[in-house]
């Protein structure tokens, strides 16, 4: 299995309502695993490509050629979930311009038969496996997490006591992880549908109130999966533990195609920043394999997002990338670019290992390291400390000599010392208990759905999300979207004075105006209306 490529595909969707108001025509042809697009200012320039899959979805269901969200699945999500059976780490990522189909291929509309996605259906089929299992000496376990990437900063999307961005950091044994990120425990499918549920809700509400949209940031959901096996004639417990990881890519568009000015442009330069490093990781990952012999250097650490899929891209991974096509002349230029990125990361190869026993020799190796600093610590002086804080300061009644004061403030023990926390933390978490796991997820669940009630999200008896109410009254915007996953969750509080559809709310959509409208707020009964603003076809009308 070690040194497999890249599973590539590509998939083409509908026109939208733009696109026919525009009478655009259609420049991809697919014919088996090959995609043609054709120049539309030079009907003879055509470049083909090939992939893993093409995947056509731009006629009706009816269609005997149109690529199904099941057979999508069927094909890219169901090999990945059996390699994470089998205890290989596994990604998919989708990557395309705004609006191209990415979230519909990765969540799909949950409510709408067939129409779900890939992460909805590979949740789904995990669980099913795991209750179909007969065999006793096999238990299962599964945690969640579930983060958003935006302008190079981390935001917990399920628990609400991390507020504002996550570090990230790069353990020498644990590689790169986010310092603080909530694995939650769960133990059915409902279970983790309800927290994506909520999680892209907090995730737009939060996004909002900072007016920015979803759409413009990364989303990563993390699944640890954990197979144990136990063994009653030895009573030894073995382990496999694989972690999926299900990525949906924030657009990807050149500034003047999108008509993008000020803070907008800026938010596009970041996120054009963190693709345009994973382009590059991409192509020296491509290069590596056709030099064989001279290793380029990976700029793995030029963006938090490459950072973060380091292992996914060329490391210890099962890899697969869906690439979302507008078939539209009017896009020609972007969907080119999508397809060239696409033909680059086919050339990838990752060195998949299966993760046997690994919590088992990380908390071995992870204990020497403890011990290795706490050695270190205790040739420079500095063991009491350690030992004990709480003894070490009252044996000097709280002030510390300057001997200690000034071993203390050397940069090596310093980040001896730092190292020495951050390991010991690890450490508690990987010894955690499942129950204890289950009582940590409950209470957060309960901080969440406070906080969400809060921010005026509504939530049912069952833990989902039913839309948006207005908090303690107060005047707002609330957007109804023919994308489920952002209808109902986007709020704009209207401010007392004058709040102004431009500068302080900032909006993008055919029809809206660089300087749009305004509302004016005062004490009153007025103030008590409930503002909706509806994106119908690109248009925004404030009502």
């Amino acid at each position: 299995m070690a040194g497999a490529s890249v599973k590539v595909a590509v998939r083409v969707r509908p026109f939208n309502s733009r696109e026919m108001s525009k009478e655009s025509k259609c420049i991809i042809q697919m014919s088996g695993n090959t995609t043609t697009i054709i120049n539309p200012k030079q009907a003879k320039d055509n470049k083909s490509f090939n992939f893993d899959y093409s995947y056509w979805s731009h006629t009706s269901p009816e269609d005997v050629n149109y690529a199904s969200q099941m057979l999508v699945y069927k094909d890219i999500g169901e090999e990945m979930l059996l390699h994470a059976f089998e205890g290989y780490n596994v990604c998919i990522f989708a990557y395309g311009q705004t609006g191209a189909g990415k979230s519909y291929t990765m969540m799909g509309k949950q409510d709408v038969k067939d129409q779900q996605g890939i992460i909805p259906l590979l949740c789904e089929d995990l669980f099913t496996k795991i209750n179909d299992n007969t065999d006793n000496s096999m238990s299962y376990s599964v945690e969640v997490s579930y983060m958003e990437i935006y302008c190079e900063r981390v935001r917990d999307l399920l628990n609400p006591k991390n507020k504002g961005n996550l570090r990230v950091r790069e353990h020498p044994l644990m590689g790169p992880y986010v310092e603080d990120l909530s694995k939650l425990a769960v133990t059915s499918y409902n279970d983790i549908q309800d927290l994506m549920d909520s999680g892209n809700k907090a995730r737009t509400v939060a996004a909002t109130n900072m007016n920015e949209t979803s759409s413009r940031s990364h989303a990563v959901f993390n699944i640890i999966f954990t197979q144990k096996r136990h063994d009653a004639d030895t009573d030894n417990t073995s382990e496999k533990v694989s972690k999926i990881s299900l990525v949906d890519l924030a657009g990807s568009e050149r500034a003047d195609s999108t008509g993008a000015k000020g803070t907008r442009l800026k938010e596009g330069a970041n996120i054009n920043k963190s693709l345009t490093t994973l382009g590059k990781v991409i192509s020296a990952l491509a290069e590596n394999k056709k030099k064989k012999k001279v290793e380029s250097f990976i700029p793995y650490r030029d963006s938090v997002l490459t950072w973060l899929l380091r292992e996914n891209l060329g490391g210890n991974s099962r890899t697969a990338m869906v690439a979302a096509l507008s078939p539209a002349d009017i896009n020609y230029d972007e969907t080119l670019s999508t397809l060239r990125y696409a033909d680059r990361a086919k050339q990838i190869r990752c060195n998949a290992v299966i993760n046997e026993d690994p919590n088992n020799r990380l908390v071995r190796e992870l204990k020497e390291e403890v011990s290795r600093l706490k050695d270190l610590l205790f040739a420079q002086g500095l063991g009491d400390i350690i030992e004990s804080e709480r003894t070490f300061f009252a044996a000097f009644g709280h002030k510390i000599p300057f001997e200690i004061v000034f071993l203390l403030g050397h940069p090596a023990n310093e980040e001896a010392i730092e190292r020495l926390k951050e390991t010991e933390k690890i450490i508690a978490e990987l010894n955690e208990t499942w129950e204890e796991k289950l009582r940590r997820t409950e209470a957060i669940r309960m901080e969440r759905e406070a906080l969400l009630a809060e921010m005026g999200v509504a939530m049912r008896e069952d833990g989902g999300t039913v839309g948006v109410f207005s908090p303690k009254k107060t005047p707002h915007l609330v957007n109804l979207n023919e994308d489920p996953l952002m209808s109902e969750c986007l709020l704009y509080y209207i401010k007392d004075g004058i709040t102004r559809l431009d500068a302080d709310i900032v909006l993008s959509g055919h029809f809206i105006k660089d300087e749009h409208c305004t509302f004016t707020s005062s004490s009153g009964p007025s103030t008590q209306a409930l503002l909706l603003l509806f994106y119908i076809a690109g248009v925004f009308v404030a009502k």
